[in-house]
């Protein structure tokens, strides 16, 4: 099967810049995006053969969340259960008969790092819940997770090291997730690679720089190891400031 990740940094403006097309093209099992940045009955769009869910931040214009699948899901949950994380529309999870899929959205620590102690215990609330998902049946994920785990995953990591998405306690966080069970699907198959990135600013030219970020990912569990097919993040479609992200899996 084939999964596609996309943070579309406001969807109605992706769909202006060729998302539809880039949608079809792309022909994905599984299509989860983040940071639609919508409420219900701003968009319609019509992909036959795809069940839409959809979640919404209750602050307008801001964050949000959509999974276009091709697969009836035996159950569909909003958030994680945590009434202080859950209004943001930052998850949806699928339930399938030997999987989970999740589509997640992360806080952004923000400015002067001004969330970034709400980003921890979004961290932790996030951990067990895929963990509580994990004990069932394994537990695929993806999004922008706005953290770039190691020094590879962005092009100017020394002048980046106190930034938001780049700092100690978040790279802490990504590594406590992977050692509790968890493969970056990337890196699996590309340890080494560099100047592969999936969002760049819109300032400076970063993109035609490739001056950028990896920070849009898919998770798996590590009982999946031996189903992953190949990990992709595909850098030339254009749309948005963040590039889709693809996981080939047999499951």
């Amino acid at each position: 099967m084939k999964f596609i990740s996309w943070n579309v940094n406001g969807l109605r403006a992706a769909v202006k810049h060729g998302f539809v097309d880039r949608f079809n093209e792309l022909d994905a099992d599984a299509f989860c995006l983040q940071e639609t940045k919508l409420q219900a009955g701003q968009i319609d769009l019509d992909f036959p053969g795809y069940y839409q869910y959809w979640n919404y931040a209750e602050r307008k214009g801001y964050s949000g969340t959509a999974i276009f699948t091709k697969h009836d899901p035996l159950n569909v949950t909003y958030g994680i259960g945590v009434p202080e994380h859950d209004t943001e529309g930052r998850v949806i999870t699928l339930e399938y008969a030997d999987y989970y899929l999740i589509t997640c959205y992360t806080p952004n620590s923000g400015g002067e790092l001004k969330r970034l102690a709400y980003r921890q215990t979004w961290e932790e609330a996030f951990l067990a819940y895929i963990n509580g998902l994990n004990a069932q049946k394994p537990v695929i994920f993806c999004g922008d997770l706005n953290v770039a785990h190691e020094n590879i995953d962005l092009k100017n990591w020394q002048s980046n090291h106190h930034s938001a998405g780049f700092t100690d306690e978040e790279r802490g966080k990504f590594n406590q997730l992977l050692a509790s069970g968890y493969t970056d699907t990337f890196r699996h198959f590309y340890p080494d690679q560099t100047g592969i990135y999936s969002w760049w600013s819109y300032r400076a030219h970063a993109r035609e720089n490739n001056s950028g970020w990896r920070i849009d990912y898919f998770i798996t569990s590590e009982k999946l190891n031996d189903r992953l097919l190949n990990a992709r993040i595909l850098t030339d479609v254009t749309g948005s400031d963040h590039c889709p992200v693809e996981l080939d899996i047999r499951v």
